[in-house]
């Protein structure tokens, strides 16, 4: 491919340096070119041609960079975007998108006014557990569901000094954990007729949130959605990454997909055994026999491959705004819920 879309990176911490970056080296389409970051030693060590800026001004001042991608903390994400989307660039923005739907919203108008391209990292759509259970759904393989259920679980038992947990705007594990479990939700059923959730801080001195319940409501079923920084992955005996209920059966996966800890392992996509997930899923009849079946491959490049052939041929995005938009109101729709104590039906007004 001879056309390659410019790329700069606006922050180089946990997310642009083990997802964003190798993701977007593994994008045929995509070229690299740029990181606004202090961390100017480690840049060079992993691409010595990669330009370094200071701050985020800076990268979008640079013409050369067509497409900006946000990996800072998140209350930054929605005053970062706007400027990349007014200096012209197409812009991706790690998740959560914003810190309120307002903000989201107000965010799709200017790319629209801009004529630029807008989504979210939304990378777990591509993970190797949340592709297996798709399948099987989509293959009706347990009739109509009834009842879905994502866990979304970490043992960190202990509060760390970083912004995730300090309680400041955006931290939090709702705020972190809770968009890729709204995503793969609403990817799936689409968006809820009402919300309600209980959100909580529970380790001893956490000041942000750090468990969430949150129950989407639909005409004919429940999907609910758990976070938790004090209870192991299914694979390490806690609950199941996925429990779904339908007409004909169930389905269970325990663990979860490892391409995360590949990349911080410094896996790449195409090395062998990329995505592989060996833990299979299990499939149960009505009659309780159970069938296991192969975890399929997790695929999380496809974001940014997606998202190139988006900007040079016309492609659907990976993630289209709208959906990256509705995240945000479910998202918010559960903050509502838990310091309201009540269901919080949607839409949410403009």
């Amino acid at each position: 491919m001879s056309r390659r879309i410019k790329v700069g990176l606006i922050g180089y911490g946990m997310a642009g340096r083990v997802f964003h970056a190798p993701l977007i080296g593994a994008a045929p389409s995509l070229e690299l070119v740029a990181i606004a970051t202090g961390r100017t030693v480690e840049v060079a060590a992993m691409d010595p041609t990669i330009t370094c800026y200071p701050d985020a001004q800076s990268l979008i001042a640079d013409c050369d960079v067509e497409l900006a991608v946000v990996a800072t903390p998140s209350a930054t994400h929605a005053n970062i975007a706007a400027d990349a989307l007014r200096a012209g660039k197409h812009v991706v923005v790690d998740k959560p998108f914003a810190l309120t739907l307002e903000q989201a919203r107000d965010l799709a108008r200017l790319a629209q006014a801009t004529g630029k391209q807008l989504t979210v990292f939304h990378n777990r759509r591509f993970d190797s557990d949340f592709l297996t259970i798709r399948a099987i759904l989509e293959e009706g393989l347990i009739g109509r569901v009834t009842h879905f259920e994502s866990h979304f679980d970490r043992f960190r038992p202990d509060v760390r000094d970083r912004w995730r947990e300090d309680g400041s705007p955006g931290s939090g594990v709702w705020f972190d954990l809770g968009p890729h479990l709204i995503d793969q939700a609403l990817a799936l059923f689409g968006r809820p007729l009402a919300v309600s959730a209980d959100i909580a801080a529970l380790r001893s001195g956490s000041a942000a949130d750090d468990w969430a319940h949150v129950v989407l409501r639909y005409a004919d079923r429940r999907v609910i959605l758990h976070a938790s920084l004090h209870a192991p992955s299914g694979d390490g005996g806690g609950s199941p990454r996925f429990a779904v209920h339908g007409s004909k059966g169930s389905v269970i996966k325990r663990g979860m997909d490892q391409q995360e800890a590949q990349l911080i392992a410094g896996l790449r996509p195409g090395d062998a055994g990329w995505g592989d997930d060996s833990d299979p899923v299990a499939i149960y009849d009505a009659h309780g026999m159970v069938t296991l079946r192969p975890a399929t491959v997790g695929r999380q490049q496809l974001f940014y491959a997606k998202l190139g052939e988006a900007l040079l041929f016309g492609n659907p995005l990976p993630i289209p705004l709208e959906e990256a938009v509705a995240v945000q109101e479910v998202l918010e729709a559960a903050l509502m819920s838990a310091r309201d104590k009540e269901v919080v039906a949607l839409p949410l007004p403009d």
